[in-house]
């Protein structure tokens, strides 16, 4: 199922499942997916958990748009051991935590935010490209 208005489709209502294509350096579709996903994670995992998700798939799709000048597309499926999204572009540089290099900098922070709060993350070859990952343990149901 397809939603025209967002670009978000889900296998149903009930799912679990969350892809959207983001257009080439189109950074209101930040604000646009993490909507997506708190809609997609209303009834998943313990307090704070889904504002966690929210905050790392901001970041890995920040890079993603950023850092690559390419259409990116970002996964999230909601299954039986937890959350794993998927922000996946079509440069193949793989990207490296680094350090801030100003306190008071505004970027250099994501991978050093993903590294820190997800539960497992990577990156991996995917075609072309690659495919910037995270899960999150709901720790339980809602």
């Amino acid at each position: 199922m397809r939603d025209e208005r967002t670009g978000d489709t889900r296998d149903g209502p009930d799912k679990g499942q969350l892809t959207r294509r983001l257009g080439r350096a189109d950074l209101r579709a930040v604000s646009e997916v993490r909507k997506s996903l708190r809609e997609l994670l209303r009834h998943w995992g313990k307090p704070g958990k889904s504002e966690i998700a929210e905050l790392l798939t901001s970041e890995l799709v920040t890079n993603a748009l950023v850092h690559t000048d390419h259409e990116a597309v970002v996964t999230a499926t909601v299954g039986p051991h937890g959350l794993r999204v998927e922000v996946r572009d079509f440069v193949g540089h793989r990207p490296e935590p680094r350090v801030p290099i100003a306190d008071d900098g505004t970027s250099g922070r994501g991978l050093i935010l993903v590294q820190s709060l997800a539960d497992a993350w990577g990156v991996r070859a995917h075609g072309v490209g690659k495919a910037v990952w995270f899960e999150l343990d709901g720790g339980g149901a809602a």
